[in-house]
């Protein structure tokens, strides 16, 4: 088949890791797959862009299409027609800009797929595809009587187990133990604020564990300023924004992560990918935390997250391979085609 994703984000981060990832597997099955960005938004100030990754994978389009919110309506008018001239099988919509340029302009004889990635996207409105994907089985019955599939978050290969965490954490500078994480932007949703008051009542019986923040956004300040007051600065490294090869060294660094909390994208990729480094992770019952956690905090409370910390429940189910994923999703291509 020949696929065509459309992402309407300059940035690589929210869903553009997992479609990258998808669109890659896709092709190693022997499709043709191609990725339209925005191509409008080129300066992308405290944020990887996505261009140069889906170039250098291989996978970025170079049909014309600006794709981007910020478009005048002109331009989205010449998408339109420069889409319905393409000549593919399948059109895979991620946002919701995406979806309404390929609902008015269907390629001839191509199946529109749309993937929700976060619940607020499933409007009434939400236009007409031939199939979805969703972020967790808990959306499915938003979206009773249509095909519909789940999308978990696919991992990169290069997350896996530290062949020697302790010399890795030595190299990092990291002392401690139980050496807890929360990989995510500093935003509301994601909860920092919880997770360092937490962590306080942690070192009440355990005095040497450490808290290392990856990330950056908005809240990074308060949440700094929230660490002096608890007179916790001698036990807390910010790691800043990582990415890349740093980013998993990061990762493969801790005992446990705590995802307390979602922005974008609901597939719960950061625990994925910290499962696949051998670390435990503790999170709350968002999205598609449920199916990667290996405990879930019962209540959004520093008292139980603490619980479910000291627990050392393991989760013991597999997580699938992005063959597997791939193979899925490509199955709801056909099963589309099929029934047109």
């Amino acid at each position: 088949m020949k696929i065509l994703h459309l992402l309407a984000s300059p940035f690589w981060s929210g869903p553009a890791e997992n479609v990258a990832l998808l669109a890659r597997a896709q092709r190693e099955a022997g499709h043709e797959v191609s990725v339209a960005v925005d191509r409008r938004r080129r300066e992308v100030a405290a944020e990887e862009p996505a261009v140069p990754r889906f170039e250098g994978l291989g996978l970025l389009d170079e049909g014309g299409l600006e794709l981007s919110v910020k478009s005048p309506p002109w331009v989205v008018w010449r998408d339109m027609r420069r889409l319905k001239a393409r000549s593919v099988d399948v059109v895979h919509a991620h946002f919701t800009h995406d979806h309404l340029v390929a609902r008015w302009a269907r390629p001839r004889g191509a199946v529109l797929i749309r993937s929700v990635h976060a619940p607020r996207s499933l409007r009434p409105s939400l236009p007409y595809a031939d199939g979805y994907t969703v972020p967790a089985s808990s959306v499915i019955t938003r979206l009773l009587g249509r095909r519909v599939r789940v999308l978990p978050p696919l991992v990169d290969p290069s997350f896996r187990p530290a062949e020697d965490r302790d010399a890795l954490r030595k190299e990092l500078g990291l002392t401690g133990a139980p050496l807890v994480g929360m990989v995510s932007t500093f935003q509301a949703s994601r909860r920092h604020t919880l997770g360092v008051e937490a962590f306080a009542r942690l070192r009440r019986t355990h005095g040497g564990a450490r808290l290392v923040l990856v990330g950056d956004g908005e809240r990074v300040e308060s949440v700094r300023q929230q660490v002096r007051t608890l007179g916790l600065e001698e036990a807390v490294t910010f790691a800043g924004y990582q990415q890349g090869e740093a980013f998993v060294r990061w990762l493969r660094a801790l005992d446990e992560a705590w995802v307390l909390g979602l922005g974008n994208d609901w597939s719960a990729r950061a625990a994925a990918q910290a499962r696949a480094c051998g670390v435990r992770v503790v999170a709350v019952g968002e999205g598609n935390l449920p199916a990667l956690a290996d405990v879930l905090v019962e209540e959004p409370t520093p008292e139980a997250v603490v619980a479910a910390s000291e627990s050392g429940a393991r989760a013991l189910v597999e997580h699938p391979s992005n063959a597997r994923i791939a193979a899925d999703v490509l199955a709801l291509y056909e099963q589309a085609r099929a029934e047109r």
